[in-house]
């Protein structure tokens, strides 16, 4: 879920390929570290943070007084907590490393030849930790990192031809400036303070970014798809993007699971069958990130697959293990959770089996908005369950 926060932050990758105009080297265009960081980076978003980690603890001990040692580590702590962002347990490690990234960067910014170099690191520094504050519900905190990011983010806002890594920060404010605005009508009068963008120069932006750049590349990637899957109604385009990142990085949940998703939605069932139960088996054997998030999509996935096949017996165990999921997670008011015991109600039901539909029934009227469309057809179901049981007393 994006919340007006999150959509402001104008996230800089954390290595952005940095130029001033003096001839003096700066770190990130040290092409040795940009190799060596790289592939760190790689093994973060492919899940292998021991591997990940340990590079960027050899960066920091040459680089103590640098913040990219800093921020790689805290962006490790991020992608930790991404596949459940009700997991809390990563969050003071993050802000602390953040906050480290933030103060080595302060000390570079006071220097006219790191200035530039600064700025994206001050920006990406404040971004993430408001990124997260916002997903905490910590408005207060996420609207003042937010400022924060945008004020360091518009001191290289002009800087586009020198690298398309420069076009990241402003590609997301131009989408998301626009779609607050439409998204969000109360918000209108607060968003005159800020300029207002261009959602498809956005859209244009980030395919540059994603298409050109090295850095930056899979955060553009995973922003494009995210908005051309939930905002823009082009599945295959979002499908497409999704592909490459789940073949380019098989263990990382996130990519993966949106796979799934993505495959269910555009109807490739039988590639789905198998991306689902990958995740199932991963989950089984706790592979890092695989956990009841992912979970609960792929039973629920897999549970329409084979219900649609008629394969009624396998439908209803991948719906308990949707449940099973969202009730590890507390997931109570979730659409997967809810249509898993909504379909489940009802195939027992079908069945004769009165008591469980009930239960099932039961479990949606509780936990379901009125206004969910799950409720009704729960209240609905209790009472034909109650009618058939007068009529076999």
């Amino acid at each position: 879920m994006r919340s007006f926060f999150l959509a402001l932050l104008v996230s800089v990758d954390l290595i952005a390929a940095s130029q001033s105009q003096d001839s003096v080297q700066i770190l990130l265009t040290n092409l040795q570290i940009q190799i060596e960081a790289t592939q760190a980076i790689n093994d973060m978003y492919n899940f292998k943070f021991e591997e990940a980690e340990k590079q960027f603890r050899w960066i920091r001990q040459r680089h103590p007084d640098h913040p990219l040692p800093y921020y790689l580590l805290g962006l490790s702590q991020w992608w930790k907590i991404l596949p459940n962002l009700e997991e809390t347990k990563y969050d003071e490690r993050f802000f602390m490393l953040m906050d480290l990234a933030i103060e080595k960067a302060e000390a570079l910014h006071e220097e006219s030849v790191t200035r530039l170099e600064a700025s994206f690191f001050l920006a990406a520094g404040y971004a993430m930790k408001g990124r997260l504050h916002s997903d905490r519900r910590n408005w207060v905190k996420a609207a003042n990192s937010g400022r924060l990011a945008l004020k360091y983010q518009r001191e290289s806002e002009d800087m586009h031809e020198l690298s398309p890594e420069f076009m990241f920060g402003d590609a997301l404010y131009n989408y998301y400036s626009v779609w607050i605005r439409e998204n969000y009508p109360l918000l209108r009068p607060i968003m005159i303070a800020f300029k207002k963008g261009d959602k498809q120069l956005g859209i244009d932006q980030l395919r540059t970014v994603a298409n050109n750049a090295f850095y930056t590349r899979t955060e553009a990637q995973l922003y494009l798809m995210r908005i051309l899957a939930l905002d823009e109604n082009d599945l295959r385009g979002a499908l497409q993007i999704s592909e490459y990142l789940f073949d380019t990085y098989p263990d990382n949940p996130y990519f993966h699971r949106f796979y799934a998703r993505l495959l269910y939605q555009t109807g490739q069932r039988r590639k789905m069958e198998v991306v689902c139960l990958d995740i199932l088996k991963k989950i089984d054997r706790k592979a890092p990130g695989y956990e009841a998030n992912s979970g609960r999509y792929a039973g629920f996935f897999l549970g329409q697959y084979y219900e649609t096949l008629g394969r009624d017996e396998e439908a209803k165990m991948y719906y308990s293990f949707a449940v099973k999921f969202a009730e590890d997670i507390e997931a109570f008011e979730t659409g997967y959770y809810l249509y898993s015991l909504l379909h489940l109600a009802k195939m027992e039901e079908y069945d004769d089996e009165y008591d469980e539909a009930f239960r099932f029934y039961s479990k949606i009227k509780k936990y379901a908005k009125r206004k969910n469309p799950s409720y009704k057809e729960a209240k609905e179901g209790l009472k034909r369950i109650k009618r058939k049981r007068k009529l076999n007393s």
